[in-house]
């Protein structure tokens, strides 16, 4: 048996996941595709545009053998604690063959080069940065023009045009396949990295058929979302092309009932945690620095929505991203003692199954007995099988869900099952 892992959002899924997907399989003769997915927020610091649910459902259709949960706390992390915790999920399955994930290069040995340097960081790199940040770089930013100093002097023994190694630390995919390696190679796993060369930009907002970005596909929900037209004849018939026709019909069936979920939709509950956090400590929570905090204090006074607030204390400094996770880090309650204390339990101790396919039953009973850790099936059987910190982790996540479900249900006047009763999805 030969195992392919993914690490994925599907924010929302799409064609191009779909080749993701089916080349992984091709590339490494996986006879199962296993994809850790986000649940109902993802890595940019947004709730995700459809529920994991839904979401879950058009994996599974589309070939997904067995779809897992990055725990909250990761999944919104930053690049480094979103591979971290994923790897982490699939390292210790003890069935993972490879780790197959897109890229804009698609040279596996360049971003494992940039991977060893990041990961080891030479005393010279270092200070390389630390000029960059007194410059008044952002990190992202510091780092970046580092590299390019560091590998167009050939450090590594392959010099680089600072034009490609600036764009390779640009670009996300990039970004995130070295931190998928840096994580395999911390943990000294066995699985091995597979990268497949990604064409599609992943920012463009422009629709292309078959092809085009998840970002794409929510400008058009962002975009249609007020106007008269009937959504199905509207919205959904622009994107048709672009997704798996099992995908779509779930799009059409829950358009305007259940989904899209905006970032805005969570700005009065935002509002409410700034206002309540008057004499806290911001900084005590996961991406807020001293200085952070004291923009968003400057400027709450103005607030009127979670996006229009991200674009008031956006700065040189301080990237969109990185305040939008910020922020909602502070909404979910996710602290830096949260992030020390999973870290020194390993990262994430518990595999959550939110739904597999019937004929994965052979890859769960591989798992099962393979596993460094539980799986979890039902929540409410978890306390038994789970450590304290464990525990902790998978509260958290019922705390966002089920902030998320309020949402839908004051949007919609959708009520989703809760994490308690909304059972594995098991596609035929």
């Amino acid at each position: 048996m030969k195992v392919v892992g993914l690490i994925t959002e599907y924010n929302p899924f799409h064609n191009g996941h779909l080749y993701h997907m089916e080349q992984a399989r091709k590339l490494t003769g996986a006879d199962y595709c296993i994809a850790v997915m986000s649940g109902h927020y993802v890595q940019r610091g947004e709730p995700a545009c459809m529920d994991k649910y839904l979401r879950t459902q058009m994996a599974l259709s589309s070939g997904a053998d067995l779809i897992l949960e990055l725990p909250v706390a990761f999944a919104t992390g930053s690049a480094e604690y979103f591979a971290a915790g994923a790897v982490s999920i699939l390292d210790k399955l003890g069935v993972v063959d490879c780790l197959c994930f897109g890229s804009e290069c698609g040279d596996l040995p360049l971003l494992s080069s940039v991977a060893s340097i990041l990961s080891d960081e030479p005393e010279d790199f270092s200070a390389l940065i630390k000029a960059n940040l007194s410059n008044g770089d952002s990190y992202p930013a510091a780092r970046s023009r580092a590299l390019t100093t560091w590998l167009s002097q050939g450090k590594e023994g392959r010099t680089l045009p600072s034009e490609q190694v600036s764009a390779l630390l640009s670009s996300p995919n990039n970004i995130l396949g070295i931190e998928y390696i840096k994580a395999l190679s911390r943990r000294s796993s066995s699985i091995e990295p597979v990268t497949i060369k990604r064409t599609s930009n992943y920012l463009s907002k422009a629709l292309s058929s078959p092809f085009c970005s998840a970002s794409a596909i929510r400008h058009v929900f962002e975009s249609r979302i007020d106007e008269s037209a009937p959504p199905t004849a509207q919205a959904l018939k622009s994107i048709r092309s672009c997704v798996p026709e099992d995908t779509y019909q779930l799009m059409a069936e829950n358009f305007c009932t259940r989904l899209p979920i905006l970032a805005d939709d969570f700005s009065s509950m935002l509002l409410y945690k700034l206002l309540a956090s008057r004499n806290a400590d911001l900084t005590d929570y996961v991406d807020i620095s001293e200085d952070l905090e004291r923009r968003i204090r400057s400027r709450l006074t103005g607030f009127t929505s979670f996006s229009d607030f991200i674009d008031a204390v956006k700065c040189r400094q301080y990237t969109r991203t990185r305040i939008s996770r910020a922020l909602l880090h502070l909404l979910l309650d996710i602290k830096t003692t949260d992030m020390a204390a999973y870290r020194a339990d390993d990262f994430v101790s518990y595999a959550r199954i939110l739904g597999f396919r019937k004929s994965a039953e052979p890859l769960l009973k591989q798992i099962k007995a393979n596993s460094r850790i539980p799986l979890i099936t039902k929540v409410a059987d978890a306390e038994k099988r789970l450590g304290a910190t464990a525990f902790d982790m998978l509260n958290q996540e019922v705390f966002a869900s089920n902030l998320y479900q309020s949402v839908v249900y004051q949007k919609y006047g959708c009520r989703i099952k809760n994490e308690y009763t909304y059972g594995i999805i098991i596609k035929p």
